[in-house]
């Protein structure tokens, strides 16, 4: 099967999207790259653009809001407004900015906004991003559709689900009795649950749920919006990127005393045994990702990791795990090799370099 490129992938979905655009600045910029590709409704102001979708009915809604940020941030009281409209319920909403402003992404994010993007940025990889949205609507609960979209199926080599059951059955067995030291240290440590249970994305966008040992407050998913853009060790590397696709703390004050410990010695990870042995993840793989940091990795280049075998340990926890020298585009690199060159022997040599793994310098 022949993959298609970004270029293919638009020029077939011809131009039944509708745009509703709002802003002069860069204006221009899209009508000229954009146009031909989608059906925009340009508006001048905020005003004219709340008028204009006030006008529309249910049949003629767009299909993607797109909005310049003004001088004044007003955009952002109007994407509130709109978000509560029942008319516009699941229309896509992105961001256009001017220049780069790590505190208009934070707000950007409160919003829950499908997408921001800092000018200079390259309007074929907007384009792309747009058709991906309106196509498979990447909102958490339609992710469960995406596994149905993906071109090729993985399926788990017998040898591979085997060395499964037995390191991980055997794994489980021996450590039960220190899985259970930790369980009571963690209600003895903090007020909260003894499990973090949270839904990832693992091999063809299939989302299930996701067990660790807590090892942060209680209201630490609350805290991330604001932390993705402060302290986030993958800041946005690449020209015009609004946002990283992963998301990882540096010096994550949101962690426990204890939690410091379960970190730096992976013995939070270990309720992720009974994922492997419930068929989710494999014990070497690409680690699944939260549905946040999987929405941004739906462009073709980047997608080929979710056709590998999500994983408990991989090649990014055996090569630089930690490291700030790492860039997001190398482990984007890593998994994409991982999915492509998987084999026993490599599975073998990644479980074999996990071990002085493990014990890791810094608190990421």
């Amino acid at each position: 099967m022949t993959n298609k490129t970004a270029t293919d992938w638009n020029e077939n979905s011809n131009s039944q999207i509708r745009i509703a655009y709002a802003g002069l600045e860069l204006k221009d910029l899209i009508a000229n790259d954009l146009a031909n590709y989608f059906r925009i409704a340009f508006n001048n102001t905020l005003k004219d653009l709340e008028d204009y979708l006030g006008d529309q009915s249910i049949l003629t809604i767009p299909d993607i809001i797109l909005i310049e940020v003004d001088k004044d941030e007003e955009c952002f009281a109007l994407v509130d407004r709109l978000k509560h409209n029942f008319l516009l319920n699941g229309v896509i909403i992105v961001m256009l900015s001017t220049h780069k402003d790590k505190r208009l992404v934070q707000k950007a994010m409160q919003l829950k906004l499908h997408d921001f993007y800092s000018y200079p940025f390259s309007t074929s990889d907007l384009r792309e991003r747009l058709n991906f949205l309106v196509k498979f609507k990447l909102i958490k609960p339609k992710l469960l559709e995406l596994s149905k979209e993906v071109d090729i199926t993985y399926k788990m080599p017998f040898g591979k689900r085997f060395l499964d059951l037995l390191i991980a059955g055997t794994m489980f067995i021996c450590l039960l009795p220190v899985m259970l030291i930790v369980a009571i240290a963690i209600k003895l440590d903090s007020r909260g649950p003894i499990l973090y249970k949270s839904k990832r994305v693992g091999t063809g966008y299939k989302v299930f749920d996701f067990y660790k040992f807590r090892s942060m407050r209680t209201d630490a998913d609350q805290l991330l919006a604001q932390m993705a853009v402060e302290n986030n060790q993958y800041a946005a590397q690449e020209q015009g990127s609004g946002k990283a696709a992963f998301v990882k703390i540096k010096n994550d004050p949101r962690i426990t005393r204890l939690g410091n410990f379960l970190r730096s010695s992976s013995l939070d990870e270990l309720p992720q045994l009974f994922n492997i042995l419930k068929g989710d993840m494999s014990v070497v793989g690409n680690r699944p990702l939260p549905v946040y940091e999987a929405e941004m990795l739906t462009s073709n280049e980047w997608s080929m990791r979710f056709l590998g075998p999500a994983g408990l340990t991989g090649l990014w926890q055996i090569s630089k795990r930690g490291k700030e020298d790492m860039s997001e585009r190398e482990r984007k690199k890593l998994d994409n090799f991982y999915a492509q060159k998987y084999s026993i022997w490599l599975d073998l040599k990644i479980i074999i370099g996990t071990v002085p793994a493990l014990f890791q310098k810094e608190k990421v």
